[in-house]
């Protein structure tokens, strides 16, 4: 036994030298094309993987690594924001659930009728407005249209241009807002939203979820901004630039429309005006021809804080008064007949000022705008109206309107008195000149 492994042990130590082979040495491969196959485009990481790889392959057959690489990165960034979509979508749905939960649940339920505030008792619409057909048009309509896009997310604007029109359903939700707002500040303390919280385990308080509407709106325009980015076919990137235009002019829509309902004292119904274009606060001087002071004079006196309405018929000067419980509503001041308004786009000295003269130089308003932007975007809207004599007849009409069913005859014959000045008012015209034509801020 010792003996045979004292043979191996030779055996090993009789090392055999083998001849040397001289090789010559293999190129390295380029870095670039290795870092290219990665297991993200092998047929092993998934089928769907390899199909886009050999999509995007076809389209940038000829084209550089860095060309490639770059389409690649915006392909699945904009794949990425899709999914984001879709998902961020789905619990905005769930979340306009729950809350109409409160609505149709809490509210019915026995038990609960006792804690029920005797303001909400009537109100229910009030407070939650028209969130049931905001709810029905996301889980019905527009989630599943998005889902549609996932495998081909370059369709998601005209998905948005589709569906256009539906989205007016924020316009009169915000519109409610502040009543609603102002109903739940007197009932927010009640023990009814306290147990309605614990019965369906809500982590936030209703009025963080009746914001959710308007915080989605303002994350479409994000979201779709972020899409347009990173969008190379220039096809789509019209589509997805018409869907955030849209969108952007949907939420100054509903930022007008929140400044509109906080108009106090305007005598009719202001609907009949027309489509709300602007609004902002502007510096306004005012001078009528029959006044002693002179236009050059103007500039030393302290200029009337106004805040200006501009629709397709008439432009209304407001003032903005603040109450003590940090709410803002617009005192009405006068109203300008867009047919009987020219305007005068330079005033000397300074360059964010215009003039509006009404009446034929009647009354001549020096408005002073806060930039020059804000100037020239007023200024292209009030000539475009004036550039449609058409509207501008019915608007004449509306405030004809108007005024009978304010004043009846007397205030027809008043207006007629405006524009002709031929005939001699009694004191009850008068009045309602200083108003109307005069346009006493």
């Amino acid at each position: 036994m010792i003996r045979n492994r004292e043979q191996c042990l030779k055996k090993l130590a009789d090392l055999q030298v083998r001849p040397i082979q001289l090789v010559a040495p293999r190129p390295e491969p380029d870095q670039t094309l290795l870092r290219c196959k990665s297991p993200l485009f092998s047929p092993k990481h998934g089928n769907r993987h390899f199909k886009d790889f050999q999509i995007i392959k076809s389209i940038f057959y000829g084209f550089s690594i860095e060309d490639l690489r770059q389409f690649i990165s915006l392909f699945y960034c904009f794949r990425h924001i899709m999914k984001e979509l879709i998902a961020t979508e789905r619990v905005y749905v769930d979340e306009l659930l729950s809350v109409l939960l409160v609505r149709f649940i809490c509210f019915a339920y026995p038990s609960m009728s006792y804690l029920l505030p005797s303001a909400l008792r009537c109100q229910k619409d009030v407070l939650f407005g028209n969130m049931p057909e905001i709810y029905q048009f996301h889980s019905r309509i527009f989630l599943q249209d998005l889902q549609g896009c996932l495998e081909t997310p370059e369709r998601v604007g005209a998905c948005f241009l589709r569906r256009k029109d539906k989205f007016q359903v924020y316009e009169r939700y915000c519109q409610n807002k502040p009543c609603s707002e102002l109903l739940w500040r007197q009932c927010s303390d009640s023990p009814f939203f306290q147990e309605c919280q614990k019965k369906l385990d809500h982590k936030l308080g209703l009025d963080s979820y009746l914001l959710k509407p308007i915080q989605r709106l303002t994350k479409y325009q994000l979201l779709l901004k972020e899409l347009l980015k990173h969008c190379v076919e220039a096809q789509y990137r019209c589509e997805l630039q018409e869907a955030l235009d849209s969108m952007l002019e949907l939420l100054k829509s509903v930022n007008d429309s929140m400044h509109q309902i906080a108009i106090t004292g305007y005598p009719g119904d202001i609907s009949q005006l027309g489509r709300i274009i602007l609004q902002g606060s502007f510096s306004v001087w005012i001078s009528h021809k029959r006044a002693a002071v002179r236009m050059k004079e103007l500039a030393r006196f302290k200029p009337m804080q106004r805040h200006l309405f501009l629709y397709e018929h008439a432009l209304l000067f407001c003032k903005r008064r603040d109450e003590d419980s940090h709410d803002s509503f617009y005192s009405f001041k006068s109203c300008l007949r867009m047919s009987t308004v020219a305007i005068t786009e330079t005033v000397k000295g300074d360059v964010k000022k215009f003039e509006i003269c009404y009446s034929g130089r009647e009354v001549v308003y020096i408005v002073q705008a806060p930039t020059v932007e804000v100037k020239v975007a007023w200024l292209n809207e009030i000539q475009k109206i004036l550039a449609n004599p058409q509207k501008l007849r019915q608007g004449f009409y509306h405030l004809c309107g108007l005024y009978m069913t304010v004043w009846g005859v007397e205030g027809i014959a008043c207006l007629k008195d405006a524009k002709t000045k031929r005939t001699s008012a009694n004191s009850s015209l008068k009045k309602v000149t200083a108003v109307y034509v005069n346009a006493v801020l």
